[in-house]
């Protein structure tokens, strides 16, 4: 797994919306978002082109979740505060991951909490 890296300064961008896609075609391993439907190559592209952003932002925004998670479960204030080793047990990461994990979340919620950058649950 990629470590996280924070985008202190960027905007975030909001991606095309990720279609969820109907069970049958989602069962059909050639089918992937009607992709294979699309004849014009530049359509294509674009097309792909946006569901590749759409699913690094997405990715990228889950990242900083688990993050999130992981500084709230280590919180020490917590009388049911998790060790890193449990938190990277229970997300599948090495222990060392998930230490980077809680600093990164910290990071975030401070920022949150001092204003210098708005967390966007949505």
């Amino acid at each position: 797994m990629a470590e996280p890296t924070p985008r202190r300064h960027e905007p975030r961008l909001r991606p095309a919306p990720l279609l969820f896609e109907p069970t049958q075609a989602a069962a059909d391993p050639e089918h992937f978002f009607d992709l294979e439907s699309i004849e014009d190559p530049r359509a294509l592209l674009a097309r792909a082109t946006e569901l590749t952003l759409a699913f690094r932002a997405a990715a990228d925004r889950a990242v900083e979740f688990q993050a999130l998670a992981a500084a709230q479960l280590a919180d020490p204030r917590r009388f049911d505060r998790l060790t890193p080793a449990d938190i990277a047990e229970r997300a599948e990461w090495t222990e060392d991951y998930a230490k980077k994990m809680v600093e990164f979340g910290r990071d975030l919620l401070r920022g949150a909490v001092e204003g210098r950058e708005q967390i966007d649950p949505v």
